[in-house]
């Protein structure tokens, strides 16, 4: 399964062996997308598929194994299907013929212990709808009323989806501003983009297009520059931007080019405001100056890409570390969202990316771990700046709007 490469809201799809969850989400997409057959367990791995709720906007559907599998394989199936519960912003628990039991309580056990929000849909209600008693059973153990559905006879059909527009939680689609509260209208912003090995061939990053369309939202100017011309720019024009972003890879050439009363940050630092725990992230970007010889610490990023001999993540982050704390540290990397190689709790330190290929309920359960586990946890951005001495300037822009807006 294809894991953390797109924002689109996510709905999964749960429950026992042919109880229909194939033909349901056939009929919510409105095509043969995943496949029905009477022979229970059909769908051994969990499928991702896109298709558009009408009058919501496109959502990413999530077809499961039974959570009632059985044998050795079989546990291997339901261990994949609840660990997508870790990329799900709605869950359809799908129950049929009045049944309700362990394999039930479990899941129910599980949204609830990931916060994830779901709904109960009878299946299958042409062949047996649910009675008064099974009504009131769902009732008493969730504290919820459940939803008929039949795909054969497209019963409730737009019932069930109006059901799902609402309550998929708010952030998972409205997406809040990166930068809004730190620009006004006409304002200059200036990108710093270095174009070197790294730049992907022929286009920018997505932050840097995120952040030059929030830009433009906010009737701002963007002005694109690479770090070798921005102390030109700003000596020849005379202007004043009112705020500078920065690839995180060249933090200090920017530090040194941008006049100190010029607010400076990065695009990464930017992305954990908007996606991350940022007052986390505050608390633990200082633990790297208590690191210690044999220390762990590990770096996530949530993408997976070309690995080039300089690498951020592999190579400079660890680095600067290194170099910082004067410390024999082991490093672990794990890209996408796969399973860590070892306890959270072994790692002195986690440093997470900036999360641009996922949503941010995917970035926030990645880290829930480490959280309840009391590792700290830091960001990209944070940390180089951290290393490299500014990290007070980095932080500013995004602290002050904290304190100017509390809520």
């Amino acid at each position: 399964m294809a894991k953390g490469r797109d924002t689109k809201p996510h709905i999964g799809i749960y429950g026992r062996r042919n109880h229909g969850k194939s033909s349901l989400i056939n009929k919510l997409a409105g095509q043969d997308i995943a496949i029905v057959s009477e022979q229970a367990g059909t769908t051994t791995d969990p499928v991702r598929k896109s298709f558009e709720i009408t009058g919501f906007g496109p959502v990413i559907l999530v077809d499961t194994a039974g959570i009632d599998d059985s044998g050795e394989l079989g546990r291997k199936r339901v261990e994949r299907t609840i660990r997508t519960l870790d990329l799900i912003d709605l869950a359809l628990l799908v129950v049929a013929e009045n049944q309700w039991g362990k394999p039930e309580d479990y899941l129910v056990e599980k949204f609830r212990s990931q916060d994830v929000p779901y709904i109960i849909v009878q299946n299958k209600s042409d062949l047996m709808k649910p009675t008064g008693e099974f009504r009131e059973e769902v009732r008493r153990i969730t504290g919820m009323e459940l939803i008929e559905f039949s795909a054969v006879d497209n019963y409730n059909t737009e019932e069930l989806i109006s059901l799902i527009r609402r309550s998929i939680p708010e952030h998972s689609y409205k997406i809040p501003g990166l930068l809004g509260d730190l620009v006004n209208p006409g304002d200059i912003v200036i990108l710093i983009t270095p174009i070197d090995v790294s730049a992907p061939a022929g286009r920018l990053i997505l932050p840097q297009v995120q952040a030059i369309r929030d830009i433009l939202d906010n009737d701002a100017v963007a002005v694109v520059l690479k770090e070798n011309e921005a102390g030109t720019f700003l000596e020849k024009s005379g202007l004043r931007p009112a705020l500078a972003i920065t690839d995180s890879q060249v933090f200090a050439r920017a530090d040194a080019l941008i006049p100190h009363d010029i607010p400076l940050t990065s695009f990464s630092i930017m992305l954990a405001r908007f996606k991350g725990d940022f007052s986390t992230y505050l608390k633990g970007t200082p633990k790297i100056s208590t690191l210690r010889d044999g220390d762990r610490v590990l770096l996530l990023e949530s993408c997976t890409h070309h690995v080039a001999c300089d690498d951020i993540g592999r190579t400079k982050i660890p680095g600067w570390i290194s170099k910082f704390t004067g410390k024999h540290i082991e490093y672990e990397i794990v890209a996408g969202l796969d399973v860590l190689p070892r306890p959270v709790s072994d790692y002195a330190l986690i440093i997470q990316c900036g999360g641009c290929m996922i949503t941010r309920r995917q970035l926030h359960n990645r880290l829930q771990p480490a959280i309840k586990a009391e590792v700290p946890v830091t960001n990209y951005g944070m940390a180089i700046a951290y290393v490299q001495g500014i990290y007070e300037r980095a932080i500013a822009p995004f602290t002050r709007a904290l304190t100017l807006n509390p809520d």
